[in-house]
């Protein structure tokens, strides 16, 4: 299980103790498609979150939670041709 993506998502606080800091998890995808479904779920739940590519994939992304509405409206199947079709042939036709 080679996983490429993370979604960090903020933890509800619970108790009525103030804190410094706001907790957070992270957990990791095989695909950006589980990613943004999963991203889905929290964002819709009204949590911050945050996206992108564990090192060493490439290409290397980072989604900042503000551009977490515009990511989960992408197709990423539709970004993997359009990268594919980036790099042209591989052959020379003549």
């Amino acid at each position: 299980m080679n996983h490429t993506w993370y979604v960090t998502f903020e933890v509800p606080r619970t108790g009525s103790l103030v804190q410094r800091r706001n907790p957070r998890l992270t957990k990791t995808f095989e695909t950006e498609t589980e990613a943004i479904d999963f991203a889905r779920t929290k964002f819709e739940a009204g949590l911050i979150v945050t996206a992108g590519t564990i090192n060493p994939h490439l290409p290397r992304r980072a989604i900042p939670s503000e551009e977490i509405p515009a990511w989960l409206e992408s197709d990423p199947t539709q970004e993997a041709r359009d990268q594919d079709d980036t790099h042209g042939p591989t052959t020379k036709m003549d």
